[in-house]
């Protein structure tokens, strides 16, 4: 079985700095995006849809199954 290079440990530990980077980087972007709009930044009140009930069966919605 062959050893793997030490570069490629270090190749993928760079390439997954910079994904988590890029990530925070578009977080921080929605985050300021949704401030900028008047929004509250707590997610459970963003008020994204007002008139979907959270539970289902609320809204008289059945699974397809049950039709």
């Amino acid at each position: 079985m062959a050893a793997k290079k030490q570069q490629t440990h270090v190749k993928r530990a760079r390439e997954l700095r910079v994904k988590e980077r890029r990530e925070r980087k578009r977080a921080t972007k929605a985050e300021r995006s949704i401030a900028a709009q008047g929004a509250p930044t707590n997610g459970h009140d963003s008020g994204a849809f007002p008139d979907t009930p959270e539970d289902e069966s609320a809204a008289g919605m059945a699974p397809a199954e049950a039709r």
